[in-house]
């Protein structure tokens, strides 16, 4: 899905969860190497996660996976992350919903 991409502190749903309820997030954690808009690195797949389970209320940590982000824009080999994707990720699918790092870059090139 194309969109503007995220750095730290965008919040992220994953769904299922761990207990089955949707479990909710930040990203926390940027990988190096990286590119940077607006003075933030932009967050790519092999991102880290920060999850709150919604049942226990225990943290985890949550690596962002490979599938559903550009195939287009790539940084070291790991595709960037955008508002609006939808990327299988532990036990299921992370959904990003930001805010964006930067509203004047955006990336058109699909999942």
């Amino acid at each position: 899905m194309p969109g503007q991409p995220v750095t730290i502190g965008a919040s992220v749903v994953v769904t299922p969860g761990m207990t089955a309820a949707p479990d909710t997030g930040t990203i926390l954690v940027v990988l190096p190497p990286w590119v940077t808009a607006g003075g933030m690195p932009l967050a790519t797949s092999g991102s880290i996660c920060l999850m709150t389970n919604s049942v226990t209320g225990v943290p985890y940590p949550l690596v962002i996976g490979s599938v559903g982000s550009s195939t287009g824009l790539q940084v070291g080999g790991q595709g960037l992350v955008r508002v609006g994707d939808r990327i299988p990720s532990g036990s299921g699918v992370l959904v990003v919903i930001g805010p964006p790092a930067a509203t004047f870059v955006t990336d058109a090139w699909p999942p």
